[in-house]
């Protein structure tokens, strides 16, 4: 990947530590869900409400800070999105922290949260021309992928040395030390519609997200976005209850799908930029590419209940709840060749925020489907909306054909397409 220039490089690594303290933020209660049950006397139904409680929010604040991102600037939204994570994680702290405060910090970290992976890919595209966006987005994405990595270790070694109040404590530093290097380093680049204010006429907002690249793109996501809710819901239980794994075990195997995820999301972003910048149509390098993907996970997933060797059934679940993750990046570029700069945030902010139901209808879903039915049918209906989604994409995804301003100027496609 070509440097681009000023300090786009620096805002890029910033921004994928940025998307690593998210995941690492969104997963702690997950890790540490057996000492706070304990602690607070909490039954399966108060938990269940409490982590819930995350998404109350999420859709509507990525909605609004995605218009937001298209009249301020990055600096101050993304820290002030950081200074709410790290707000809510260290009010646990506090030893008199109980149910209710707890219920009321997932609301406000779900609200600061919501935005922050399409802000993030917002402001480095700002620093990109289209045809080299793909592995960028990708590698905002992974930094997502690598705060599941590490921070898990590093959660529950913290929780065991310090307890659990303490996991919190620790992210809601992270935080804090993010905040002044973004203050420093962190900008918009020559990409932005502020930079170039000239090319980024207005239209109706209507007219973007009617286009076949947004609705297709925004139906791939939600499609990934299913599985990605139900995989962080559902896999333990799975793994025990189904696969007969012990504790130890699904430990050591949670992990996977986010080290395949980097290896698909990295692939795929390079394999999409080369692409692009051969003469390959966008709709071939990111909606048929993305689409590709997505099926490639429906078809690991329909697989993973069906195989009976450990040897087979773990790489299908580490391929059917990881691959998914390379087609966001794409659509997100995809959206971004589509709209005119000045309202790029919005777009994907609304993507977002429509894929981002998923995350709230899954894991409920899901368990009413595993009450009745068990895990396979479950999985079954995951993997029926990733291929659904897939053929979407490779279908509507064709952000020549639906650019709607002369800033990003429709062209014929290719003949690679």
């Amino acid at each position: 990947m070509d440097e681009p220039r000023g300090g786009g490089r620096a805002v890029l690594v910033l921004l994928m530590v940025f998307m690593a303290v998210n995941f690492a933020d969104k997963a702690v209660l997950g890790l540490v869900a057996d000492p706070i049950r304990d602690d607070l006397h909490l039954s399966a139904t108060r938990f269940g409400t409490m982590a819930g409680a995350f998404y109350l929010l999420f859709s509507l604040s990525s909605l609004g800070v995605g218009f937001l991102g298209d009249r301020l600037r990055a600096r101050p939204l993304l820290a002030a999105l950081v200074v709410v994570w790290s707000a809510a994680q260290l009010a646990v702290l506090a030893p008199a922290a109980g149910f209710g405060l707890l219920l009321a910090t997932r609301v406000v970290l779900g609200a600061g949260e919501g935005p922050a992976f399409p802000l993030a890919n917002h402001t480095v595209f700002t620093w990109y021309p289209v045809e080299r966006r793909s592995l960028p987005s990708a590698l905002v994405s992974v930094g997502g992928a690598a705060g599941a990595i590490l921070g898990g270790p590093l959660i529950l070694a913290v929780t065991g040395a310090l307890g659990w109040r303490a996991a919190f404590g620790v992210l809601g530093l992270a935080g804090v030390l993010w905040l002044p290097l973004w203050l420093r380093r962190g900008a918009e680049g020559p990409y932005s519609a502020r930079e170039e204010p000239e090319a980024s006429p207005r239209v109706p907002y209507r007219r973007v997200l009617l286009t076949g690249t947004w609705l297709g793109g925004t139906f791939a996501s939600f499609t990934v976005m299913w599985s990605l809710a139900l995989g962080l819901t559902w896999i333990p239980t799975y793994l025990k209850d189904d696969a007969g794994f012990g504790d130890a075990a699904v430990s050591g195997v949670i992990g996977l799908p986010s080290v395949t995820g980097i290896v698909f999301v990295l692939a795929t972003g390079t394999l999409a930029q080369r692409l692009i910048r051969r003469g390959v149509s966008h709709r071939a390098a990111q909606g048929l590419l993305g689409g590709a993907v997505a099926a490639v996970a429906g078809v690991c997933m329909l697989g993973m209940t069906r195989v009976g060797p450990v040897a087979l059934m773990l790489p299908l679940l580490a391929v059917a709840f990881s691959a998914g993750n390379a087609q966001a990046p794409l659509t997100n570029a995809a959206i971004a060749r589509v709209c005119p700069p000045g309202q790029r945030g919005a777009a994907l902010g609304a993507s977002y925020a429509v894929a981002a139901a998923a995350s709230v209808l899954a894991p409920a879903v899901t368990g009413r489907i595993v009450d009745t039915s068990g895990f396979s049918r479950a999985f079954d209906l995951a993997a029926v909306l990733l291929l659904a989604g897939g053929a979407v994409a490779a279908l509507t995804v064709r952000p020549e054909r639906d650019a709607v301003a002369p800033a990003v100027p429709a062209a014929p496609e290719p003949a690679a397409a």
